[in-house]
């Protein structure tokens, strides 16, 4: 797993379900100055989708996406 760097939070949301993960995310973005990276870790499955359709909607934008041994991880940069 990546490690955050000094650059990006990191939001562990590992063993949450839906919604939770993206509700916790908004807030985390929302406390972020623009420009900001958050790194995102979750489990539930159905984050890809709901994580997909906000950031399509939003001013955020999704540098990377992966899933790693069940895990998905998101870097977002706030915008």
């Amino acid at each position: 797993m990546s490690e955050a760097s000094s650059e990006e939070k990191l939001l562990d949301l590992r063993g949450l379900h839906c919604p939770m993960p993206l509700l916790k995310t908004k807030q985390q973005l929302n406390q972020m100055a623009a420009g900001e990276r958050l790194h995102v870790v979750a489990t539930d499955p159905g984050s890809v989708r709901d994580f997909g359709s906000y950031l399509e909607l939003s001013a955020h934008q999704l540098l990377e996406h992966r899933e790693e041994e069940g895990e998905f991880h998101f870097w977002i940069e706030k915008g």
